[in-house]
């Protein structure tokens, strides 16, 4: 498994920076190239190495002005986002085709041409394709990819880090100051922010520090959150500082973007009535992204920190994580409000779903993935759908209050040898066993006028734990 790292330039040189901004942007019209001409049908079975030895045939890249080596390894780069923008649509497609049909072998059929890059030829293929599949554009200016033989990097008398990578002339390398001691090795990204490259690159997870932590003996269900970032099936909540980062950070975005608001309209204004220079101080001295960028990169960053110590927590007790296939997307009903809808817009489903898959593999624990449906909204004692109030679950048909989150960890946890709730049984389906099941633990109730209740005997219990 890799892992991704990223090393910073430390007090670049303007001049050099300059040059490369003038690389990054000429590799960016050659993405431009690729993206118009191979990211639709006519790109389907195309790889980078043939799309470069056809530029080459047909002198295409003597326009370019950069070396051979950067606009080859852009093509290559630019192939592989278009073939993962594919991907994306296929798993739509391979939805539809289920859809389609009931017969195992025209749904092999329709399978196996979809991944044979055989669906131009197909009627139903190429329709499904075209409406899953859009056409996307490049709007990425600011990249350079070096490959692993074009750069090195040496070490200066006060132990300083500089790395070395080809310019727009042939002997012509560019020296980049490290703030890391540690050298990039392989492949190498260069992303341009403001007035910094940031030096992308891949190294062996196996390598890493918390990859030789071993992992827990358990099997453990887990709950996404909102106020924390994990609540697992033993009642224990992990990351407990994200709701603070998350809402903090958006209200925060709340006031900043009404203050930017009226500065816009007030420089609006000005250049209406002919002050320029009043709409020209404002634009440059009030309403730049420089602060605001840094300040997002490294909120996102204490959210990534966040999450995946708190990932790390649960695997430390788990070999085996159960969690929600994040990957879904469900539309809320009911109306929140604008508060609330913008925090919940800064939830991060991605770094949670990245760190379980990432830290699971690193640490030995294997992750499974389970269907989402209701295991918020169901009790986990009868399978009744109870009536949630904010941390509090109510169920309504053995009449006990359960906190939500270790509720929704302990169905997760039991979907995982659910022989009737699937990964992909739809939401539907999913309800209408948890009512038949319902039905079936109230009919071994005993009758109402009866003075023993199982589930009046354990609410006192279970309120009290709650409470803890």
């Amino acid at each position: 498994m890799k892992a991704t790292r990223i090393a910073h330039s430390h007090r670049l040189n303007p001049g050099k920076y300059r040059a490369l901004a003038e690389q990054a942007r000429r590799l960016g019209r050659v993405r431009c190239l690729v993206w118009q001409r191979h990211g639709s049908v006519g790109g389907a079975g195309l790889s980078g190495r043939l799309v470069r030895d056809r530029w080459l045939a047909e002198g295409t890249h003597r326009g370019f002005g950069v070396l051979a080596n950067a606009w080859k390894e852009t093509v290559r780069d630019a192939m592989a986002d278009i073939a993962a923008n594919r991907a994306a649509a296929k798993v739509k497609v391979r939805r539809a085709i289920g859809r389609h049909t009931s017969d195992p072998a025209e749904r092999r059929r329709l399978f196996t041409a979809l991944k044979a890059e055989l669906w131009a030829a197909d009627a139903y293929l190429a329709r499904q394709m075209r409406r899953h599949w859009r056409r996307g554009r490049n709007r990425t200016h600011d990249q350079i990819v070096v490959r692993a033989d074009q750069h090195n990097t040496r070490a200066d008398a006060r132990g300083r880090l500089w790395l070395a990578v080809p310019g727009l002339q042939q002997r012509a390398m560019v020296k980049i100051p490290l703030r890391t001691t540690f050298a990039p090795t392989g492949t190498l990204r260069l992303i341009l922010r403001e007035d910094r490259v940031e030096i992308h690159y891949q190294i062996d997870a196996a390598t890493m520090n918390t990859s030789r932590r071993p992992c827990g003996s358990a099997t453990i269900g887990v709950d996404k959150g909102y106020t924390e970032v994990l609540t697992d099936a033993d009642g224990e909540h992990h990351g407990t500082g994200l709701g603070t980062l998350l809402t903090t950070e958006s209200d925060r975005r709340k006031d900043k973007g009404r203050r930017r608001a009226r500065l816009r309209s007030i420089a609006n204004h000005a250049a209406a009535r002919g002050e320029k220079a009043k709409a020209d101080r404002i634009l440059r001295n009030n309403l730049g992204t420089v602060k605001k960028n840094r300040r997002d990169k490294a909120w996102r960053a204490r959210v990534r920190t966040e999450t995946f110590a708190a990932v790390h927590r649960v695997v430390d007790k788990a070999a085996t994580v159960v969690a929600e296939d994040l990957t879904k997307t469900f539309a809320v009903r009911k109306p929140l409000g604008r508060n609330v809808n913008r925090r919940l817009a800064a939830w991060t489903k991605g770094v949670t779903a990245e760190a379980l898959k990432s830290v699971s593999e690193r640490r030995g624990s294997a992750l499974v993935s389970v269907n989402a449906a209701y295991t918020s909204q169901a009790c986990h004692r009868c399978s009744g759908l109870g009536r949630r109030n904010g941390d509090r679950l109510h169920c309504t048909w053995c009449r006990v209050v359960w906190q939500a989150d270790v509720n929704a960890a302990i169905n997760i946890q039991a979907r995982a040898g659910d022989s009737d709730i699937a990964l992909h049984t739809p939401h539907h389906r999913v309800k209408q066993i948890l009512l038949e099941r319902a039905d079936r633990h109230r009919t071994r109730l005993p009758v109402q006028d009866s003075s023993y209740h199982p589930a009046a005997e354990s609410e006192t219990s279970d309120l009290l734990s709650y409470e803890q």
